[in-house]
């Protein structure tokens, strides 16, 4: 018999339409190879896994609940394989605080910030200046794809946008690195491989990655020295080690006066038709099939 896979998409984040696009696109890639069930689980979640039974639970979240532990926890007291970082990784890699001072403890390069609380009479604007001086990046603590982040040219810029921003309560506000977009992929405890982005928008922002509009370049292989080129995906494996990331992850870096600036790393990378992983996949002539049903194989509990 076919082993029964329950494939989670939707959900309750501002990245919900990305996460049906994965959904879907696993979907079709597996569909000749195990039973399948799609759940979004903001509807029926319990009722469909009592009925179902899945063997597997294949998680195509994107964003909070869905990649930032919760979810996680409750496959956990299921007591059901599933893809993807546990509890724990999950939580820590999409705090960018967390993260960010992970890294730093273990001497990987990330841009200097400032988390502040959203309200304009708690912001030091000084050492806003001082610390980390214009251009800076302002963006949400816990949201992906690039979500309501923003690049401010001078304060004036950081007022009117951090206005965007009311509904978060925490904010970070972030060194502007300028300099080359490269991402690099992990698969397990591998190398996978990068991929480099040449954005015609400002930087590579949620249209960016998502439109075709956007018409953003991607560059593969990635032009750098065989060393740099090592360099660059040690970090991003040890980032993912570090925070004990499982399956498939990917981070994002800059690359500027000789040096990688790792960004922050995603345990639930997009697997659209523009998604970064299936192509440094593809590259590597690891197909689409071929990756969502490693990542089923993957699939553990108490992750």
């Amino acid at each position: 018999m076919k082993k029964k896979i329950l494939i989670l998409g939707g959900g309750h984040s501002k990245e919900r339409s990305i996460s049906l696009k994965t959904a879907k696109a696993v979907m079709k890639s597996l569909k000749s190879l195990y039973k399948l069930k799609f759940c979004d689980p903001s509807k029926n979640f319990f009722k469909t896994v009592k009925k179902f039974k899945p063997d597997v639970i294949f998680n195509a979240l994107h964003g909070r609940f869905g990649e930032d532990g919760y979810i996680q926890t409750i496959i956990e007291t299921l007591n059901i394989k599933y893809t993807h970082s546990g509890v724990i990784s999950s939580m820590m890699a999409m705090d960018k605080e967390i993260s960010k001072k992970i890294f730093k403890i273990n001497k990987i390069l990330t841009p200097k910030y400032i988390k502040i609380k959203n309200s304009h009479n708690k912001i030091n604007y000084k050492k806003i200046n001082s610390y980390l001086k214009y251009p800076v990046v302002i963006k949400p603590i816990n949201e992906g794809s690039s979500l309501d982040v923003f690049i401010c040219k001078n304060r004036l810029s950081l007022l009117t946008n951090l206005k965007k921003m009311k509904n978060y309560k925490e904010i970070l506000i972030e060194k502007f690195i300028p300099g080359r977009e490269i991402q690099v992929a992990i698969m397990g405890n591998k190398k996978l491989g990068a991929i480099e982005l040449k954005p015609k928008r400002q930087f590579y922002d949620y249209k960016a990655k998502y439109n075709l509009d956007a018409k953003t370049k991607h560059i593969i292989p990635v032009s750098l020295s065989k060393k740099k080129y090592e360099k660059i995906n040690n970090i991003a494996l040890k980032a993912h080690k570090l925070l004990k990331c499982k399956g498939i992850t990917r981070s994002d870096f800059k690359f500027y006066n000789g040096k990688f600036y790792l960004l922050e790393l995603n345990t639930q990378p997009g697997m659209t038709n523009l998604s970064l992983v299936p192509e440094i996949a593809a590259y590597k002539g690891i197909t689409f099939r071929s990756l969502t049903s490693w990542m089923i194989k993957d699939a553990s509990k108490n992750r």
